[in-house]
């Protein structure tokens, strides 16, 4: 499905909190006298007399290694053309962003305000000893290729033109595996590309590379058919000029075995698609439209199989699938560039790993049952997380083996696991849950629809195809939001459980609710009339099957969203109470809290059943839990009644279920200290690897522990999530931003899925 992004959304993305999307971090301590006397001076002269003395330290003793620049002076930014650098600002964050979600690089952006080529490789050179490596950006062709040429030439650090060899590399490796699929030769079939810039022209040299014929490319630019009787044409184009006369780009595709497209939309016709060779190749890469849509391609030729720049259809040629990893490999071996080896090793592991089964959390993310090497999937999504490990491994490997790596790993099986410790770093929880929750949309009622951010929240959830929202409240106040705030609801149901109109649902609601609850406290009367009150009424439609899941509690205390939730839902079969439980996403990963909002001191039995909840739901999110059941004490140390309560407690979930990583009673700090544990507690089941998962003795010490880390540790609170009813209703905190109230409906969403 299409991302549908509005402008005021985008500019208040990137206006809120800090403007801009990334900042500077300090890894080491700072916090007091000594730190900083360490930090700068006098401390600070012997690491720069240590690299004085031998310049290679300047990779043990400062962040060079793993820092790259990203560097534009913006005359080509993406679709926009020749904005400038000011403007082309946002753009460079955003691919340092990418650089460090996808492989942990450090990035400083840097917008020159220049436009001679001498000019910006002095100042590109001049940059050389702050950067283990420059990725160049988004400058247009032909000075592209002579900035990049000679600043290879000049600096010993990597240097990579994205908008060249990005998509050079992932459309190569795309090709080889399309052609793999139809059972073609790469020698034998015939190319024609629509475009000459920086990215055409590369990709032409990289699929030279792979084999393929000069003979058999026919490169069109805006002007026709590069041919050799063309005046003042520059180097770069004349070595793909045809000594013939110029034919039109639908005469050209005639017979044609593979097309394409980095040039601009709907450039291509279906009857050209339709001349093509047998199984023919189209590869419409033009952005944010292609030359030719998905749709009418596959209309025209039900055998081809067509790949674009595009998420929402199969076969995404995405540059995030290569500059990330391919840095990654270069800084990790100290590469002195990124030469062909390396990026024909790169082309080689995306095309192999296309071929391997594809991971669960992968088939989740892009609505597939099962994705499967085929004409629909010849490259891998950008969400794979193998991709950090397969193609900075071979990147590395291929800078080593040609010979321009300072650095040679021995150690293979070591550096993949530190590849893997810095994908643990991004924290792939919340896009999981998100992309379950829109494989299959349910109905969310919302109890508070009256309020700004829950609307903002459900038309986000239904723009992006994660929900479908149901409100509840005064119809006209809501309507007068949506006109107000410029919000896109239209064709939602609103429902007012208190006007005329909804008198007879009410009554139904009321007299089911009666017979639940008839002798426990309620009268008919009552029961009918507590059904105007919206969590009531909400809840009997999820109760109902009216509704998926419910949320509320925004501007409620909390009792009154339990209370109807326990009344007329109830808890699920097998279950003798519910709990409450936090997902906090923090630098590390996630972390999954309980119990955190409902059960006060825990008896020994409801400490077990918290726990078992907490790992079954923790489980429905493709994460295995590993878990440690907190106290003061540590197995044993304190004979205390609240350290016993927790160490029985911990014995009972291990014989009930034996498959669970569980240990405690034990301290948070020791929890999470390997080295400790090893030394003092070799026998803990926790010591190889990090609990993810901390069940805590009291309700204090779990909602103390889950503000403190939000508020102090900067990790990002997901929930409250309640466990154990028979279907979804969450309780939203005091204060939830609109961010949250959406992760809190994706978290609904993937409840009544698993629920069903």
């Amino acid at each position: 499905m299409a991302q549908l992004i509005r402008k005021e959304d985008a500019l208040e993305y990137h206006e809120k909190g800090r403007p801009g999307k990334i900042e500077v971090i300090p890894t080491k301590e700072t916090k007091t006298q000594r730190d900083l006397a360490l930090a700068y001076s006098p401390g600070v002269a012997e690491p720069c007399m240590e690299i004085f003395a031998n310049p290679d330290d300047v990779y043990r003793y400062t962040a060079k290694g793993n820092l790259v620049a990203v560097i534009t002076n913006g005359t080509a930014v993406l679709g926009l053309g020749d904005i400038g650098p000011l403007a082309s600002k946002p753009v460079m964050e955003g691919k340092g962003l990418l650089f460090k979600i996808y492989a942990d690089i450090d990035v400083f952006d840097i917008e020159l305000n220049v436009r001679e080529i001498d000019e910006f490789v002095n100042v590109v050179k001049a940059l050389e000893p702050t950067f283990g490596g420059i990725n160049l950006e988004d400058i247009k062709a032909p000075e592209c290729f002579e900035i990049e040429k000679r600043l290879k030439k000049e600096l010993s650090i990597p240097i990579m033109h994205d908008d060249q060899h990005g998509t050079a590399i992932i459309s190569g490796a795309a090709l080889i595996n399309a052609l793999d699929v139809v059972k073609k030769k790469i020698s034998e079939v015939k190319i024609v590309v629509s475009g000459a810039g920086a990215s055409a022209i590369s990709c032409c040299k990289i699929y030279l590379a792979l084999g393929a014929k000069v003979e058999n490319i026919y490169m069109f630019d805006s002007k026709g058919l590069i041919v050799t009787s063309r005046l003042h044409m520059d180097d770069y184009k004349m070595q793909f000029a045809k000594d013939m006369e110029p034919i039109d780009l639908g005469e050209a595709m005639k017979g044609a075995d593979v097309f394409i497209g980095l040039s601009k939309a709907n450039v291509v016709s279906q009857e050209m698609v339709k001349g093509m060779g047998k199984k023919p190749i189209v590869f419409a890469l033009a952005n944010p439209n292609p030359e030719i849509t998905y749709e009418d391609a596959m209309a025209a030729r039900p055998d081809v199989i067509m790949a674009t720049g595009r998420s929402d259809y199969p076969n995404q040629v995405n540059n995030v699938l290569g500059f990330p990893y391919i840095f990654r490999g270069a800084l990790d071996v100290r590469a002195g560039a990124i030469n062909e080896a390396m990026k024909l090793a790169a082309i080689k592991a995306l095309a192999a790993l296309a071929k391997e089964p594809v991971p669960d959390i992968v088939n989740v993310a892009y609505n597939n049952a099962v994705l499967k090497y085929g004409p629909t999937y010849i490259i891998p999504k950008p969400l794979d997380p193998r991709l950090l490990v397969r193609v900075s491994m071979a990147v590395a490997k291929a800078a080593i083996d040609s010979g321009v790596a300072k650095r040679i790993i021995t150690d293979w099986d070591a550096y993949e696991a530190e590849l893997f410790r810095r994908l643990g770093s991004d924290d792939n929880l919340l896009r999981f849950i998100i992309n379950k929750a829109k494989q299959k949309p349910k109905r969310v009622v919302f109890a508070e629809a009256e309020n700004i951010k829950i609307l903002k929240a459900a038309q986000i959830a239904k723009d992006e195809g994660i929900a479908i929202p149901i409100l509840l409240g005064n119809e006209d106040k809501i309507r007068a939001l949506i006109a107000e705030n410029n919000l896109h609801l239209d064709g939602v149901e609103i429902i007012n459980p208190k006007s005329d109109s909804a008198e007879k649902k009410r009554n139904e609601f009321g007299e089911a609710f009666f017979e639940k609850r008839q002798r426990r406290g309620y009268n008919l009367y009552e029961a009918k009339k507590v059904m105007r009150e919206r969590t009531f009424y909400g809840c009997m439609m999820v109760n109902s099957g009216e509704a998926d899941a419910m949320i509320s509690g925004l501007t409620r205390k909390y009792v009154d969203t339990i209370r109807p939730a326990l009344e007329i839902i109830g808890i699920s079969e097998g279950t003798k109470r519910v709990a409450g439980m936090y997902i906090m996403l923090t630098k590390k990963g996630p972390l999954f809290f309980a119990d955190t909002t409902l059960n006060f001191n825990p008896t020994e039995d409801e400490l077990v059943d918290i726990t078992l909840l907490t790992a079954d739901v923790v489980a429905s999110f493709n994460v295995k839990p590993r878990i440690a059941m907190l106290s003061y004490s540590n197995f044993g140390s304190n004979p205390s009644a609240e350290a016993t309560i927790v160490r029985n407690a911990v014995e009972r979930v291990k014989s009930k279920r034996p498959d669970l990583v569980v240990d405690g009673e034990v301290q948070a700090g020791v929890a999470f200290n390997k080295d400790l544990l090893k030394e003092n507690y070799p026998f803990s089941s926790l010591t190889n690897e990090s609990p993810n998962v901390l069940i805590f003795p009291n309700l204090a010490a779990g909602n103390i522990a889950y503000h403190l880390l939000q508020e102090v540790g900067g990790a990002e609170a997901v929930g409250p999530i309640l466990l154990g009813l028979k279907k979804p209703v969450y309780v939203l905190q005091l204060g939830s931003s609109v961010r949250q109230i959406v992760n809190i409906i994706a978290l609904s969403v993937v409840e009544a899925q698993v629920k069903e």
